[in-house]
């Protein structure tokens, strides 16, 4: 018996908070580019919340947001029967986060490049994020379904902390040369 892929739906994420959290809120329930929805969802809550931040909250939420986001993306990836589901957007959430706190206090069309660079590397997956995208895939059995576990959930965020420190490379780079 085949383990089919389940296609995510509001209805499916209300049913357990993992999913809530996995889904961003609603954010990877987009049709198309649900990475980029993800990510621009994070940026709207980074621009909201940024006032009342410190460097230690933003640590916090990092860190503890890590911890949970790998709990509710390896549920919902089992749920989903999909080791690394385009709809769990909240390893972009979190990792774009970081490259938002790594760069503040900067305006506007900075925040705008690092999201540029970000979705690049999250998209095109060259070198080190294609080498971490692989690193941890699932491989289907016999039945057609997955054996989705811990080290896929840690997949699933680790290669976007990768693009998160390829982008911020980049912009200490340009920082460097330009001064």
């Amino acid at each position: 018996m085949s383990a089919a892929p389940v296609r995510p739906t509001a209805a499916f994420m209300l049913r357990h908070p993992a999913r809530w959290i996995a889904l961003g809120f609603g954010s990877g329930l987009a049709p198309k580019a649900p990475g980029t929805f993800g990510t621009l969802w994070a940026w709207a809550v980074f621009r909201l919340v940024a006032p009342w931040m410190s460097d230690l909250a933003w640590a916090l939420l990092i860190g503890l947001g890590t911890l949970v986001g790998l709990w509710a993306c390896t549920r919902t990836a089992r749920d989903m029967n999909t080791p690394d589901p385009s709809a769990v957007v909240w390893d972009e959430v979190l990792a774009f986060w970081l490259i938002l706190w790594w760069i503040a206090p900067a305006g506007f069309v900075g925040q705008l490049v690092a999201f540029g660079l970000f979705r690049f590397f999250d998209a095109a997956k060259p070198g080190p994020v294609g080498w971490a995208d692989r690193l941890f895939k699932a491989e289907r059995g016999a039945d057609g379904s997955y054996e989705i576990g811990w080290a896929q959930g840690f997949g699933i965020l680790f290669d976007d902390f990768v693009a998160a420190g390829c982008t911020l490379v980049v912009i200490a780079l340009y920082r460097a040369l330009v001064g």
